[in-house]
């Protein structure tokens, strides 16, 4: 079992900055990949971005130049780096967490809100 707990979500003024951070905790090992995804309302849960145990990143293009994904794997945290938020950004942002198994197993976090006003 992996958990998961954010931070750093809130309310932000367009052109605005924020860090969400994400702590996992448990079976760390059988960890490959963390990522965020994020859901608005009324829409399906989208990838924001993704970065495996190797270092490959991948991006929504709606995000890309604008928001950057990071890990340390000593603190088994993922962070993401968001700036020029538009309000279009505004959603509820879920930590992922993939393990490596040929099936593999997907954990959530609780989700954090990002809310950016125009």
């Amino acid at each position: 079992q992996v958990q998961l707990v954010e931070s750093g979500g809130g309310l932000v003024q367009a052109g605005g900055s924020l860090r969400l951070s994400c702590a996992a905790s448990g079976s760390i090992r059988s960890i490959n990949t963390m990522g965020w995804y994020r859901q608005a309302p009324g829409k399906q849960r989208e990838l924001v971005a993704k970065i495996t145990s190797g270092g490959t990143i991948n991006y929504a293009d709606s995000v890309k130049g604008r928001f950057t994904i990071s890990r340390d794997n000593a603190k088994n945290t993922v962070y993401l780096q968001m700036n020029s938020l538009k309000p279009e950004d505004t959603a509820v942002y879920y930590c992922n967490a993939q393990t490596f198994q040929v099936i593999p197993i997907d954990y959530w976090g609780q989700g954090t809100q990002v809310t950016v006003s125009s």
